[in-house]
């Protein structure tokens, strides 16, 4: 009999809380405020192809493009960022909270159940015999259940927006892994730079010592002037004072790696202390069109995710201002013993339903402050995409323009190497004058020392046109990543 009770009150309740859900799905079904559709390219300005001529032909896989640089240790070095850089391990942070608020806004469509029991112990105390102690005991269970009802998708529009601002924080993690990726390239090319630098100007300083000598000897046997053996003195003062500054910016470069990496600074010292040549990326570098921006930066594709979020901002918005049904149920037993519970059950179930009637423009003025923020986050996709295109044209005019110059220079180099040759051998003979030859010594020093520079900014251009293009990521997998959310 006891059976038989139970399983009528069961059915009574659960039959009335599936005709109101019933009746609320046929509600549900619609959601207010914009669907979102991602902006064309037409829309962002993008044109069909960069003004700076460059080779159009499909990009490749540019996930690992610091290993086209051919250097182990800058692919030794980018992996320990990857894996210990601060501002990294920061990004992956915030990815995760996102993605926990992901699943708690997710949470909010599903009804919430919390059960509780309880013991209540009543006595009776009295000076008489008939009242010499007497009480009872009281268990109870409980089932208590709640539904805020998403009549016209606010709800959903906010999973909507948690779920864009997830993929968003992904996407910022991958910018975040790149910019690292582009910065410890930047500065391990500064510092081989720093190194072939230093040789040259230790390099100069010993065919200097040699002219100081040369003049000296020539002062002494009356073949020259004073001026000759003091003009050689301040030429090697002159280089020897370089020398410092130059240490000091080498020193700077791998402390900066060091930091980079995750670790202190002086940790990469051991490791960078064997001089290495300038990297020397590929010959040639394809880049595609420009519309493969929009796909392959990880900036560009976190700011569109950052709009969709904007825009279903607006739906959360708008929805406030209809009606909130709410539905609350309870199911309770009470009774003396543990044997009773179950015996008796009492239900309740409670439908409510609310509008705001006056609030003095509030929630309208949320929706308009809703759509522009999304008009904001417009204004901000399209800035980045041009901003991307940017980069890869002032990077591709860079490239050719180091790659000309390197090219000039190294010419440069070779005709001042065979005319300070040339200097120095017609000074020991009295042929020139010193003049001669201290114009040729630093005519030398500068076409090497430009030469340098202009190979470490042909290998900076090729970082940065690598980064403008959206290398250092794997698109595809990202999108795996997020999907499989």
């Amino acid at each position: 009999m006891r059976t038989q009770r139970l399983d009528q009150t069961r059915a009574i309740y659960c039959a009335r809380r599936a005709a109101i859900l019933a009746s609320v799905s046929l509600l549900a079904s619609c959601a207010v405020g914009p669907n979102y559709r991602a902006p064309g390219t037409s829309a962002l300005g993008v044109p069909a192809h960069y003004s700076v001529p460059s080779t159009e032909a499909e990009a490749g896989d540019l996930s690992t493009w610091w290993t086209r640089f051919d250097d182990p240790l800058l692919t030794n070095l980018v992996a320990q960022a990857t894996a210990g850089n601060l501002d990294i391990k920061q990004s992956e942070a915030r990815l995760r909270q996102a993605r926990e608020a992901l699943i708690q806004t997710r949470a909010s469509l599903l009804p919430e159940l919390s059960g509780s029991s309880g013991v209540t112990r009543n006595d009776t105390f009295g000076h008489t015999p008939a009242f010499g102690g007497r009480g009872s005991t009281q268990l109870s269970l409980g089932l208590d259940a709640s539904w805020q009802a998403d009549l016209f998708g606010g709800t959903r529009r906010s999973t909507e927006a948690a779920k864009a601002s997830a993929d968003a924080a992904l996407f910022n993690l991958a910018a975040v892994r790149t910019a690292v990726a582009g910065e410890v390239a930047t500065n391990y090319i500064s510092a081989r730079l720093a190194q072939a630098r230093l040789a040259i100007a230790r390099d100069t300083l010993q065919n200097q010592d040699d002219n100081l000598r040369i003049a000296g000897w020539r002062v002494e046997a009356g073949l020259a002037p004073a001026t000759d053996q003091e003009q050689a003195r301040a030429q090697r003062a002159q280089t020897s004072a370089t020398i410092p500054a130059l240490e000091t910016g080498l020193r700077s470069a791998v402390n900066r790696l060091a930091v980079l990496t995750g670790q202190a600074p002086g940790a990469l010292e051991a490791s960078m202390d064997v001089v290495e040549p300038i990297p020397v990326g590929p010959a040639t570098i394809t880049v595609g069109v420009p519309a493969d921006t929009l796909r392959q930066r990880p900036d560009v594709r976190a700011a569109e995710r950052q709009l969709a979020a904007a825009t279903a901002d607006i739906g959360v918005a708008k929805a406030r201002l209809y009606p909130a049904l709410s539905l609350t149920g309870s199911l309770n037993t009470a009774a003396s013993g543990l044997g009773g519970l179950g015996n008796i059950f009492t239900s309740s179930l409670f439908g409510g339903l609310a509008q705001t009637i006056f609030d003095g423009g509030r929630l309208r003025s949320q929706v308009r402050s809703a759509r522009a923020a999304a008009d904001e986050s417009f204004a901000n996709y399209k800035s980045v995409v041009l901003g991307g295109l940017e980069d890869a044209e002032n990077a591709l005019q860079a490239e050719q323009a180091a790659k000309t110059r390197e090219v000039a220079l190294t010419e440069a180099r070779d005709a001042s190497q065979i005319s300070a040759t040339l200097a120095r051998s017609q000074y020991r003979t009295g042929l020139t004058d010193f003049l001669t030859l201290l114009q040729s010594e630093q005519s030398l020093l500068s076409a090497r020392d430009a030469l340098a520079s202009a190979e470490a900014d042909r290998a900076s251009a090729i970082v940065q046109l690598y980064l403008a293009v959206g290398g250092g990521w794997r698109p595809d997998a990202a999108e795996l990543m997020v999907s499989s959310k």
